[in-house]
């Protein structure tokens, strides 16, 4: 029996084909990532749209568009580039922020500016990955549209639109 040829295709906010269901003898774990670029290209920017889920973690796509909001986290996220280049800021907050209890799920909002010692910040590209760290602020700055998919855990924030990103035909 001949070994398949697979072949890899990067999608990206200009140029993706819709995910649908494709008969293959191959494992699916290897097309997680199949419909993030239709998601990205209709939410608004930093939206966190969940489009894998298993119990309470969760795979949310983000369209990186200008400046988001601070966010924080209890729990370490990660946040693989898709497409396009992101910048990450990062904050440790300080005594007078509160961050959110250990049993929070999910990233939450920032009130305000985040007060604390910066972290400093990185630039990712397609491909790369950062780590979030808990109890930090992070802020995703985007100059062109660009597209994060976010490793967390569902919580306050997390959008699901099960029905309008599955495929039912």
């Amino acid at each position: 029996m001949a070994t398949p040829i697979y072949q890899t295709r990067f999608g990206s906010l200009d140029a993706f084909e819709k995910g649908g269901v494709q008969i293959i003898e191959d494992n699916v774990k290897h097309y997680a990532f199949s419909n993030c670029f239709e998601i990205a290209s209709q939410a608004a920017p930093y939206e966190k749209v969940v489009f894998g889920q298993n119990q309470i973690y969760v795979l949310e796509t983000l369209r990186a568009e200008g400046n988001s909001p601070w966010f924080t986290c209890a729990h370490d996220e990660f946040a693989l580039c898709m497409d396009g280049e992101v910048e990450i800021h990062l904050v440790k907050l300080g005594a007078e922020q509160t961050v959110p209890d250990a049993e929070h799920n999910g990233a939450v909002l920032v009130k305000g500016e985040p007060q604390g010692q910066k972290m400093g910040w990185l630039k990712i590209k397609r491909g790369h990955q950062a780590l979030l760290p808990k109890n930090s602020a992070y802020q995703f700055r985007a100059a062109k549209p660009a597209v994060l998919v976010l490793q967390t855990c569902k919580g306050d924030l997390s959008v699901e639109r099960w029905d309008q990103i599955c495929q039912t035909a």
